[in-house]
C-alpha cells in the first residue's frame, strides 16, 4: 500500500533575539537603596530542533544605578546561560486561530558576575543564575517577529546586595531579579522563515487522501478480523456485514462531491494505485445492476481523474457473490460493469478510453463478506 509522505521541515533553525527595556531588584538590595528601572539588555542565540522545541544561548546586562528616593550606587550584572525553548503556540496549535501572535516558554542555568562599582568597589562575585520566562510574539514577516520576554532570574550563591551591601544569604529562595524587554526575533538561513509561526499546513489533496488513508485501514482490519471469525454464528455475520454496509455505503457523502478536485497534481501514481488495488470500488445491491448511492462517489472519483490525466484508460471489471449460477452470475456482473462505463460516458469520458467485461463471481471473498464481492472494480 502506499505511504504518505511527510513534510521536510522548510524553516530557519538559527534565530536571534535582540532586546531590551525595564528591571527591577528582588530581594538583594538594601534597606534604604532602591534602583531606576531603565537599562538592561538581553542577545540570545537560537537554534530549533523543529518547529516546537529548541535551544538558545542567552547573554544579558544589567546596569543598576539609585533612583531619585535612593541613597546612591552603581552597580553592573553580567550573564550567559543555556536555555530550554517551547514553543507553546505551535504546541497549543495557535494557528487554528491566529497567524500573527505566537507564545514562547524557556528557562535554563548559567553564570553570573555582578560587579559593584559605586559605594564600594566589589569586583567580580559570581553567581548562578536561574532564569524562566515566557515571550508572546507578533509576526511582522515570515523571518521577523516583534516580542515582549518577561523573564525571572534566581541568583544562587550571590554574596553582595546589587547595591554593595552584604547579602543576607548566599542562596537565594526568592526572585532576584525581574527583567522586562522589547525587542526582535530574526531568523537566518535560507528559507528566511522564522520556527515559532511555522506548522505542517497541509493542502485539500493532502488531507484528503489523509481521509482516505484511514478508511482504507479500517476496513482492511474489519475484513481481516471478519476472517477470523470462522466461529460465528449466522445471526451474528449478518449483523456484521450490515455494520459494514452501513460504514462503506456513504449516502451523506453523495452530494459532497468531495473528491472531484483532489486526484490530479502530483498524485497522480498515488491514485493510481489505489484504483489498480481495488481500494476504490462501485457496490450493488443483491441481484442489482443499479449503483448504489452511496458508491458514485467512486464512479465520480475515476471519472475526474480521467479527466485530469486524458493519456490514462480504465478497464472496468465487475463482479457477483456466490449465490445464484455461474451464468447467471457472469451476466450479472457484465451488466454492473456495462452499468458504470454507460455513466462514465455519459458524464463525458471518450468511450474509447473505457473497457468493460464481467468477471462472474468474486471467489475472493468468503460467504461472510458478500457485500464486498458485488462491486464493479477499475
Amino acid at each position: 500500500m502506499a505511504s504518505f509522505q511527510v513534510n521536510s521541515q522548510n524553516f530557519d533553525k538559527w534565530s536571534v533575539d535582540l532586546g531590551g527595556g525595564i528591571h527591577q531588584i528582588g530581594t538583594p538590595i538594601s534597606s534604604g537603596y532602591s534602583e531606576n528601572i531603565f537599562g538592561q539588555g538581553n542577545l540570545g542565540v537560537r537554534y530549533m530542533f523543529n518547529e516546537r522545541f529548541g535551544l538558545r544561548l542567552d547573554l544579558g546586562y544589567n546596569q543598576f544605578s539609585a533612583n531619585e528616593f535612593s541613597q546612591p550606587f552603581t552597580s553592573n550584572f553580567y550573564r550567559a546561560s543555556l536555555q530550554g525553548v517551547v514553543n507553546i503556540g505551535n504546541v497549543l496549535k495557535f494557528h487554528t486561530w491566529t497567524k500573527r501572535i505566537n507564545l514562547l516558554a524557556h528557562g535554563g542555568i548559567g553564570v553570573g558576575i555582578v560587579n559593584v562599582t559605586d559605594p564600594v568597589v566589589s569586583g567580580n562575585v559570581f553567581t548562578l543564575p536561574l532564569s524562566v520566562g515566557i515571550t508572546p510574539q507578533f509576526k511582522i514577516s515570515d523571518r521577523i517577529a516583534v516580542f515582549a520576554d518577561f523573564s525571572s532570574i534566581i541568583n544562587f550563591y550571590q554574596d553582595i546586595n546589587f547595591d554593595g551591601g552584604a547579602a543576607t544569604s548566599s542562596r537565594e529562595s526568592n526572585i532576584s531579579l525581574f527583567n522586562t524587554s522589547i525587542g526582535l526575533n530574526i531568523s537566518f538561513g535560507r528559507y528566511r522563515k522564522l520556527a515559532d509561526f511555522y506548522y505542517e499546513e497541509k493542502t485539500p489533496v493532502e488531507s484528503e487522501l489523509d481521509k482516505i488513508k484511514k478508511r482504507l485501514n479500517t476496513a482492511e482490519k474489519e475484513i481481516a478480523d471478519l476472517k477470523t471469525k470462522e466461529t460465528i454464528s449466522s445471526p451474528n455475520k449478518d449483523l456484521i456485514m450490515t455494520e459494514l454496509d452501513a460504514r462503506y455505503i456513504k449516502r451523506d457523502e453523495v452530494k459532497e462531491n468531495k473528491y472531484a478536485d483532489v486526484v490530479s497534481g502530483g498524485n497522480v501514481n498515488f491514485i493510481k494505485e489505489l484504483l489498480n488495488r481495488g481500494y476504490i470500488n462501485v457496490y450493488f445491491d443483491v441481484n442489482k445492476s443499479e449503483i448504489q448511492e452511496g458508491s458514485l462517489n467512486s464512479v465520480n472519483y475515476l471519472k475526474q481523474f480521467l479527466m485530469d490525466n486524458p493519456t490514462i484508460s480504465a478497464d472496468l471489471v465487475g463482479y457477483a457473490d456466490e449465490t445464484g449460477s455461474a451464468n447467471r452470475n457472469k451476466t450479472l456482473s457484465q451488466k454492473r460493469a456495462k452499468k458504470v462505463y454507460d455513466v462514465l460516458v455519459a458524464a463525458g469520458i471518450n468511450p474509447s478510453r473505457l473497457s468493460y467485461f464481467g468477471g462472474g463471481e468474486d471467489t475472493s471473498v468468503g460467504k461472510s463478506a458478500r457485500q464486498f464481492a458485488r462491486k464493479v472494480i477499475f
